[in-house]
């Protein structure tokens, strides 16, 4: 877990434009991603855009920068279980409004 030490740039899958909305929604540093999750760090980031991110560029890529693996080469039984935490993230927000 040394690439947590890193700039958020220079993690996998993490460019400027990524790293930047990152930061808006509070996040600068991997283990900030790591204690928030992908998931719900994906959801701050739908909230704040006026269209849904895709799920590959950053769902994928969030969890890819976590592993340092490049978010196509995440495990399909991984990415499932991804978009399953996403809908029961969203499921619990729906309910909470």
């Amino acid at each position: 877990m040394d690439h947590f030490n890193h700039r958020l740039t220079d993690a996998r899958n993490i460019g400027p434009v990524i790293a930047k909305k990152l930061n808006e929604i509070g996040i600068h540093s991997l283990t900030a991603l790591a204690i928030l999750t992908p998931v719900k760090a994906y959801i701050r980031l739908a909230n704040q855009s006026k269209k849904t991110p895709p799920v590959s560029h950053y769902l994928y890529a969030l969890q890819g920068a976590l592993m340092n693996v490049y978010w196509i080469k995440l495990p399909k039984r991984l990415k499932k279980e991804l978009i399953d935490k996403l809908e029961k993230e969203r499921g619990r927000e729906l309910k909470e409004i």
